[in-house]
């Protein structure tokens, strides 16, 4: 059996959007499924659009992800060089060869013309290349000569050509409806539509993954594997990725990024596991998954036809699954640069204790606790709370015997023992608890949002600040019902 072999060919061209490292994933998942090689190819030939740093970008994702290639350019196996631009010789022979062949022929017509014609036609409209009539011998002196050319797709004006995609099915395309695209541009570089189809080949890739747009133009590079005599490889087209139900998620128009995702403090565990259910579902009811998980589990054939829509809050709950699962020593280490700007002195692995049960997004670590050095301005409002059965009134005789009898906690930073204090407060005066640690909480922040209740707030800030707080709390809630 003829061994699985993927490859992701990232183009260098800004930061890694969460459409391609859906792709990465998936032929990650299907070569490692099957005891395959997963391959790196930097696809370099649209020089407009490089930009600088961006190759860098592709090896640091890869890196955290764990997506790790068993070939490229920094792990050389026996098809390389594995960066397009460093092939380009190739391109070239191949090219010429393919002319010989009569799937291509060179091209004369300048940019300009072609762009032209097509542009005073329909938007179906398939380009006649008067350059057909023009035989490879006086076509190659006009080379020869100086004269700058292209190597055009020689497309059968008649018949049809199909293929079996393993998401999609049947495919069947009337060659008249397929337009002869450049296949090497004057500048001696390929087009991503020559290129691709000549490292795939050479670089004995199994398993085609790529985004259903595509669909259309496979047809075409069928037939130039078809002009060579070559296997055609097993295609697998992906639904997209969408922003919402009419729009796809776009690099140009500056949706969502694996760096944007991470700059917000989402652990790349959790990007993978997201974007893995992003068109593709598994079997029965589990949505956790590591990638060693998801390499088990992964199969073609539960892949969707139709295109998922990326819900921000999905992952973001996804997100807070994974730091709730980490041990809390893991957790502090990702939660301490978010610390920096804490003024008062507190035990930061107690802030981190009361935070990780809460937290889903790390880039909201610094709004959950800007209460520590001084609580928000004071807000009557918030000691109004229908659930808690609260309001300034009864908030002011709750504070007051918290006061009286908070000094038989001895020890604040004993959690069991202090939510003790405050269930027989509570139960003291006939109320529930509620009605009694709210307004605490209140007190002690002014938020209406918190990382933990009362307990949690009063061990963070220590004692001697939480009776300031209370005090403070109770002179401004007299003044606000006096008035």
């Amino acid at each position: 059996m003829k061994k699985v072999r993927t490859r992701f060919a990232p183009s260098p061209t800004g930061y890694m959007h969460i459409g391609n490292l859906r792709t990465a994933l998936y032929e990650y998942l299907i070569a490692k499924h099957a005891n395959g090689d997963f391959l790196l190819r930097i696809e370099d030939t649209d020089q407009e659009r490089e930009v600088e740093g961006a190759v860098d970008i592709i090896y640091d994702v890869i890196r955290q992800t764990g997506l790790q290639y068993d070939e490229g350019p920094d792990k050389p196996g026996d098809c390389g060089p594995y960066i397009q631009s460093e092939r380009l010789p190739m391109y070239k022979e191949y090219a010429d060869k393919l002319v010989d062949l009569g799937g291509a022929h060179y091209c004369f017509c300048k940019e300009e013309d072609v762009a032209a014609d097509k542009e005073s036609h329909s938007l179906d409209y398939r380009y006649v290349d008067p350059c057909h009539m023009i035989s490879i011998e006086e076509a190659r002196k006009r080379i020869a000569a100086g004269e700058k050319y292209t190597v055009r797709q020689t497309i059968p004006h008649t018949g049809t050509t199909s293929f079996e995609d393993e998401v999609y099915g049947h495919i069947e395309v009337e060659n008249a409806q397929l337009d002869e695209g450049v296949l090497l541009k004057s500048d001696g570089y390929p087009t991503y539509n020559f290129a691709n189809i000549i490292d795939d080949h050479l670089m004995h890739i199994s398993h085609v993954v790529r985004g259903n747009e595509y669909l259309s133009s496979t047809p075409k590079y069928n037939l130039i594997y078809q002009a060579f005599g070559w296997e055609i490889p097993t295609y697998v087209h992906v639904p997209p990725v969408m922003k919402d139900e009419f729009h796809k998620l776009s690099k140009r128009n500056g949706d969502a990024s694996f760096q944007d995702l991470r700059e917000k403090g989402i652990l790349s565990e959790a990007i993978i596991n997201y974007i893995a259910l992003l068109g593709w579902a598994p079997v029965g009811e589990q949505e956790i998954f590591s990638l060693e998980e998801l390499v088990e589990q992964f199969s073609i054939d539960r892949i969707s036809k139709s295109g998922s829509i990326f819900d921000f809050d999905k992952l973001k709950w996804m997100n807070g699954v994974y730091l709730r699962n980490m041990s809390l020593e893991d957790f502090h280490q990702l939660a301490l640069p978010y610390y920096k700007d804490i003024k008062s002195q507190v035990d930061l692995m107690e802030i981190s204790k009361a935070l990780q049960p809460r937290v889903e997004l790390l880039m909201d670590i610094p709004e959950m606790i800007d209460f520590i050095d001084a609580p928000y301005p004071f807000d009557a409002n918030l000691f109004t709370h229908k659930k808690m059965k609260t309001n300034p009134e009864n908030s002011l005789e709750a504070l007051n015997w918290v006061i009286d009898e908070i000094d038989s906690v001895k020890d604040f930073s004993d959690d069991d023992a202090f939510s003790q204090f405050f269930v027989d407060l509570a139960a003291k005066h006939g109320v529930k608890n509620g009605r009694v640690m709210w307004p605490v909480r209140v007190a002690l922040t002014f938020k209406a949002f918190t990382p933990g209740g009362a307990v949690e707030i009063a061990h963070i800030i220590g004692k001697e600040e939480t009776m300031k707080r209370l005090h403070d709390a109770v002179k401004q809630l007299k003044e606000f019902l006096n008035q």
